[in-house]
């Protein structure tokens, strides 16, 4: 690709691009691939001609998906990178979705193994409840405006038609594709806002686990009759679980529909649930602060001034070092198949139930096993998530019921003695490294005060290159539903089986094993 070649009369506005072929033409503009000259990385560009767009009126739809995408930090949602305006266009750069509409990958499957379709639907619907906790419905849900990474990955796009709601107003405006609207919209009604994108969520999942919709007609006024009236039949392939899940989110009446937390909890959708949608992410605010220590490093080293580029992202401004950054970070972590390595993982430690008495000298605490752990939806993890919401009867890490100041007390006493260094994420959320074997003394504060106070990074650059085996991982202190505090450990980089012996190490030293 070549960006002074190739971009026509956009080169200088898109300097910092290398243009390349036209992924669509829309209605009043195009969509090209490009790749950003500093990182390497590609990207979608979309040229919005404004001229145009004034003629068709579509200013205000322009505006909106620009505000709400630039609001929005998701793994399932796609990313804004940043806003280019001149007086004929609009540039806005985005995440590049190598494998297109989900429309296409349906079409092309005919229907999906419901595996592979519960992975997707999962996705959706992570992305669909971060859109509604920020206040914001989307309204056209629907395969087409759901596109697939490198990965296959799930990135929910064009929020033109969406729309910010408020404690108590309604919505009344009919929009979105016919097949996928629900009953109260087409028929013009109002509406809050979340149960319509519930009923355009089970117009999807019937999609890939059938193939087909389960609304359709040429003639419009008897598709909206079958709409209205709930009519569509259930294929016999189907599992029980699905025959019981697609009914509930097709419900005629929006009072009685499932919602987005009674899906979450529904038996289908908790089948092989991946760890980082397990747990609500953070808000984009908390995650803006929460900066990538490794993706900083590189930012740094491209000649960008560590202080700026650390303000420009906790104040969410838009500039070369942060769109360096963002490129740098979403890339790096779409590598390892997910935000820190986010795939579904049988337990590699099946801790038996201990007393964690034995770490933190608590009179009241307990411990189980589970089979996936779970992460943040971002690479940044957070501080304590407000509650623990995947129902399990086991659960692998250690649970107690001790105070979160004695616990984490006592894991940094642990790490102290193995040498680890660490960064404080949030209070309840560290990033470590472990070099193996390493005869340092750690220069340390006392446990409670290194915890509880500003601490920064306890760093060691291990600037001769004597261990080149490095363990990174994270630690997060999790609320469960039942008030006790379960401790997550989870590797970042390294030799896996390195990892497996430090944790052998760490029980041990919390005198668990």
């Amino acid at each position: 690709m070549d960006g002074s070649t190739r971009g026509g009369g956009h080169s200088e506005a898109l300097r910092n691009y290398n243009l390349g072929r036209t992924l669509g033409i829309g209605t009043f503009g195009k969509v090209k691939i490009a790749e950003h000259k500093l990182t390497g990385h590609r990207v979608a560009i979309k040229i919005i001609n404004c001229r145009q767009m004034k003629n068709m009126e579509m200013e205000e739809k322009a505006k909106r998906e620009i505000k709400i995408l630039k609001l929005f930090i998701h793994p399932h949602i796609i990313r804004l990178y940043e806003v280019i305006y001149t007086p004929t266009d609009i540039y806005v750069v985005m995440e590049y979705c190598k494998y297109g509409e989900l429309f296409d990958y349906i079409v092309e499957k005919g229907r999906l193994q419901e595996d592979e379709a519960r992975r997707i639907f999962q996705q959706i619907i992570s992305g669909v409840e971060y859109c509604h906790r920020n206040m914001v419905v989307h309204r056209d849900l629907k395969p087409e405006n759901l596109l697939l990474d490198s990965k296959y990955n799930v990135k929910l796009a064009d929020f033109g038609l969406s729309n910010v709601m408020h404690d108590g107003h309604f919505l009344k405006t009919s929009c979105g594709s016919p097949n996928y609207a629900a009953p109260e919209v087409i028929s013009g009604k109002q509406y809050a806002g979340p149960e319509v994108d519930v009923w355009s969520c089970g117009v999807i999942l019937y999609a890939l686990l059938c193939g087909t919709l389960p609304f359709d007609d040429e003639n419009i006024p008897n598709l909206f009759k079958k709409i209205k009236g709930g009519i569509y039949t259930l294929p016999s392939h189907l599992s029980a679980l699905a025959r019981d899940l697609i009914p509930r989110m097709l419900v005629v009446e929006p009072m009685k529909r499932i919602t987005i937390r009674e899906i979450r909890d529904h038996q289908w959708f908790q089948t092989r649930l991946p760890r980082y949608l397990a747990v609500p992410p953070p808000d984009t605010t908390q995650q803006a602060k929460m900066i990538d220590e490794d993706t900083l490093r590189d930012v740094v080293n491209m000649g960008f001034n560590k202080n700026h580029v650390c303000e420009s992202l906790c104040s969410r401004l838009q500039n070369e070092a942060t769109v360096a950054y963002y490129l740098l970070l979403d890339n790096r972590f779409r590598a390892t198949s997910g935000y820190l390595g986010a795939d579904y993982q049988e337990s590699m430690l099946p801790l038996q139930d201990r007393n964690l008495n034995q770490m933190a000298s608590s009179e009241s605490s307990s411990s189980g096993t589970r089979n996936y752990v779970p992460g943040s939806s971002d690479p940044h993890s957070s501080g304590l998530r407000p509650h623990y919401p995947v129902e399990r009867k086991w659960a692998l890490g250690l649970q107690s019921r001790a105070h979160p100041r004695e616990i984490m007390i006592e894991v940094l006493k642990a790490l102290q003695e193995l040498n680890v260094s660490w960064k404080k994420n949030g209070h309840y959320n560290m990033k470590c490294r472990w070099l193996p074997g390493f005869p340092e003394v750690h220069d340390m504060l006392d446990a409670s005060n290194s915890f509880l106070g500003d601490s920064t990074i306890m760093d060691n650059d291990d600037a001769n290159g004597r261990l080149p085996a490095v363990i990174k991982f994270e630690f997060q202190l999790y609320k469960t539903k039942e008030d006790k505090y379960l401790l997550d450990m989870q590797r970042v980089t390294g030799p896996q089986l390195l990892f497996l012996d430090f944790c052998a190490a760490f029980l041990t030293k919390l005198r668990v094993l």
